[in-house]
């Protein structure tokens, strides 16, 4: 039986923590940033769960 293949794409996007969850970071941080208030870029800085719903998919995508 073949092993099954890591998704690159998403490997490079999410990352598991120690219990179990996947951690991503958010989106809208990488251009046009000077009409983006400082408050809202502060708050993009910070990484974010994976929400319930997307989790099962994540998961499928990262076996390993």
């Amino acid at each position: 039986m073949p092993k099954m293949k890591t998704h690159r794409g998403a490997a490079k996007r999410f990352r598991k923590t120690g219990s179990g969850k996947f951690k991503r970071s958010h989106a809208y941080k990488s251009h046009i940033l000077e009409k983006k208030s400082p408050k809202r870029k502060r708050r993009l800085r910070k990484n974010t769960a994976v929400s319930v719903a997307e989790t099962k998919r994540v998961a499928k995508m990262l076996p390993y």
